[in-house]
């Protein structure tokens, strides 16, 4: 049971929440490498990006100022369901017999369920002011659809969702919530759009890929003057949106006087993991921390352990700009895991660069694993966890074992992304043995990083 000499759970006061966010890449030893024209391969300017995103969040996406303000009226919307509380996961260390403290983000008190709302909110804001009346947008395991759903639903907005099939088929009520709050949800590929129609005709059965996704929401979006794009991982953006857990976690652990030394987050575009460590990372390149940085993702997909660092495309289609980023080739579809949302070929420009240059490690997990951990969590701490989520339960539960081995009370801090309340089929599915680990194949990973786009005079 909890013990009385650390709160369960710390909050922040409202006038300690912060009022912009953090943005790392100012502050990054080495600098992300500039992202591409699609066509020409040229770098990549501001109004190549004018037909999809507006203005501002385009500023965002290539800022070098550390701190961005927060518009009052994103901190109007952000205090709905912020701050997210910071929890010491007492019973889970018990159960453990672990010396370590353990602590966990919870970013699942909110109306979509999951961190993305964090993004979801501000990036309908903004298109909102710029005078756009429709997003589209795709989603794989439907958090972020839900998400952008929501904002969009806030703001007076359509919302155009192009979900990856085996999601689709496999998670109906997040399809369900995102059609409660108006939002139109296609299954992708789908007959709305061109690449869809094509890629159907190619592949009829194919479980689908946030790349392909991908493609059709920027063609939908691209083809009308009332419509932007949004993307709810991956680009600058979105990560410096979602510093604002890394920023409420830290000021929460210096509310009980603990310092982490081992900070965990899923790993599928990037977006939680990167908005978690990207204050604390701040303060381990000043000098001013010491900790460990672990990134997990399922060994189905995974990006960092066993991609390349290298120039590719966002999409299958090659509409999006070309970043140099972990990847494991656009065209590759992985597996159809339950952890829809970890099921994407690419990372994060800032995580691809702190792993190459090994300032964070990166591990991946089987889904049979995953799920024991998540099942382990929910008996132990009282919340059922999306599986996205759980890869990080998990590597937080192989840590704190290493403790119990060693001796060692390590502070870890996860990032809990998101509940599983919408994700009962995949549970199920578990529990009566129905879910299989899925390892890539070498013959898999190579036809995929065979097709990496050919750039003269930077990529052969």
């Amino acid at each position: 049971m909890p013990r009385n000499d650390v709160p369960n759970k710390v909050y922040l006061e409202a006038q300690e929440l912060p009022t912009s966010w953090y943005n790392l890449i100012p502050n990054l030893p080495n600098p992300i490498d500039p992202p591409l024209h699609p066509v020409t391969f040229e770098p990549l300017r501001i109004e190549d990006l004018m037909s999809i995103f507006p203005k501002s969040l385009i500023a965002q996406e290539m800022s070098r100022d550390t701190y961005i303000p927060i518009p009052e009226g994103v901190q109007e919307m952000y205090r709905m369901f912020r701050p997210s509380p910071l929890t010491r996961a007492y019973c889970l260390e018990k159960y453990l017999g672990t010396p370590a403290r353990i602590y966990y983000k919870y970013e699942g008190n909110n109306p979509s369920g999951s961190h993305k709302l964090n993004s979801a909110i501000p990036q309908a804001y903004y298109n909102k002011e710029a005078g756009i009346r429709r997003l589209t947008t795709e989603t794989g395991a439907g958090q972020w659809g839900t998400a952008l759903a929501v904002a969009c639903a806030f703001y007076g907005m359509e919302c155009v969702v192009y979900m990856v099939r085996c999601s689709y088929e496999q998670k109906p009520y997040r399809r369900a919530i995102m059609q409660t709050y108006d939002a139109t949800v296609f299954s992708s590929p789908s007959n709305n759009t061109e690449v869809g129609r094509k890629i159907l005709e190619q592949m009829p059965e194919t479980s689908g890929s946030l790349g392909i996704a991908i493609s059709e929401a920027v063609e939908d979006a691209a083809s009308r003057e009332d419509t932007n794009y949004a993307l709810g991982s991956v680009l600058n953006h979105v990560v410096i949106h979602q510093s604002i857990i890394g920023q409420e976690a830290m000021a929460q652990m210096a509310k009980i006087g603990e310092t982490p030394d081992i900070i965990i987050g899923c790993c599928g575009g990037g977006s939680n993991f990167a908005g978690l460590i990207a204050p604390f990372m701040g303060e381990q390149l000043a000098g001013r921390l010491n900790a460990r940085f672990i990134g997990v993702e399922p060994a189905a997909c995974p990006t960092l352990t066993r991609g390349v660092y290298a120039y590719d495309y966002g999409d299958v289609a090659g509409m999006t700009p070309l970043m140099k980023q972990y990847t494991l080739g656009a065209n590759f579809i992985p597996s159809a895991i339950h952890a829809g949302g970890l099921r994407y070929h690419g990372m994060s420009q800032v995580i691809s660069r702190l792993y190459h240059d090994k300032l964070i490690e990166a591990t991946a997990v089987n889904q049979t694993d995953v799920f024991k951990a998540a099942k382990i969590f929910a008996v132990q701490e009282g919340l059922l966890p999306a599986p996205e989520s759980s890869h990080a339960i998990c590597q937080a539960i192989n840590e704190a074992l290493r403790c119990k081995e060693t001796g060692e009370e390590k502070v870890i801090l996860f990032c809990l992304s998101g509940h599983g309340n919408f994700d009962l089929t995949s549970y199920d599915n578990y529990n009566h043995g129905r879910i299989h680990d899925a390892p890539l194949s070498d013959e898999d990973l190579a036809l995929g990083l065979s097709r990496l786009p050919k750039i003269p005079g930077i990529q052969g």
